[in-house]
């Protein structure tokens, strides 16, 4: 439960004028403040600083309704929820295939967040958890950064890259290569570079606009994974981002 004193009031009080226009739609400022038990200038100024981010937008006849800006929180939510709904089960179908840990990832805060996973029963395993940042830099999550427009990546890449591993780009000449490869591939395979003991493969999963929303990978123990293996685990991941790009929209 949120402590009350990391609560920033002009915040949540902001948030409950925007869920009042959501529930009420054309209210002007005098009824959403009486609903809110607040002030007319305090909401004003809430209004129109909303109104000023596009999240919520004037009639003609003075009241207020959900602006253009919401639409693209919703579809993002909406997708998100999708994602994973549509994904689980596919995750399963690629995993019991290949015996190993199926991982989907999205990115959340220049990171790799994983939102969805699937792991075999064997003992021997990669580990997987939901929640789990991974760097954009290292590893299989590469194929999230890779899709991005140049400028996007500079922005979501610290100045100093960290290396985990021999194997860790650090270089940002020698990643800008990798992202360019791994864009016309279609598809990332990462060995050693985030533990000396795993690879992965990784492929894009695709939103309803063709951007990417998400990767896909299948992360395995190096000693009894070989190039055959990984070229199989991209085949296998083509196929079922194909079908959870499908399955959103795409």
């Amino acid at each position: 439960m949120t402590d009350k004193h990391d609560i920033i009031q002009s915040v949540d009080t902001a948030i409950s004028v925007l869920m009042e226009v959501a529930k009420h739609p054309g209210n002007r400022l005098s009824d959403i403040a009486r609903s809110l038990g607040e002030t007319k200038p305090r909401i004003l100024r809430m209004l129109r600083t909303l109104e000023h981010r596009g999240m919520v937008q004037k009639t003609t006849k003075g009241g207020f309704r959900l602006g253009n800006a919401i639409l693209v929180l919703g579809t993002a939510a909406s997708t998100q929820v999708d994602l994973v709904r549509i994904a689980s089960p596919i995750m399963e179908d690629v995993g019991q295939k290949v015996n190993e840990t199926v991982q989907l990832r999205i990115i959340d805060n220049s990171e790799a967040l994983c939102i969805a996973k699937f792991e075999p029963t064997r003992d021997l395993r990669v580990h997987a958890m939901i929640g789990r940042r991974r760097p954009l830099h290292a590893g299989s999550s590469k194929v999230l950064l890779a899709f991005l427009p140049p400028q996007v990546q500079k922005q979501m890449l610290p100045e100093q890259l960290s290396r985990f591993t021999a194997r860790t780009i650090t270089h940002p000449g020698r990643l800008a290569a990798q992202l360019q490869a791994i864009r016309k591939d279609g598809y990332c395979i990462s060995r050693g570079e985030v533990s000396d003991q795993l690879v992965s493969a990784a492929v894009p999963v695709l939103a309803f606009d063709g951007s990417v929303v998400a990767s896909l990978n299948i992360a395995a123990p190096a000693f009894r994974t070989q190039e055959d293996d990984l070229q199989r685990f991209v085949v296998l991941l083509k196929d079922a981002a194909q079908q959870i790009s499908k399955g959103i929209g795409w």
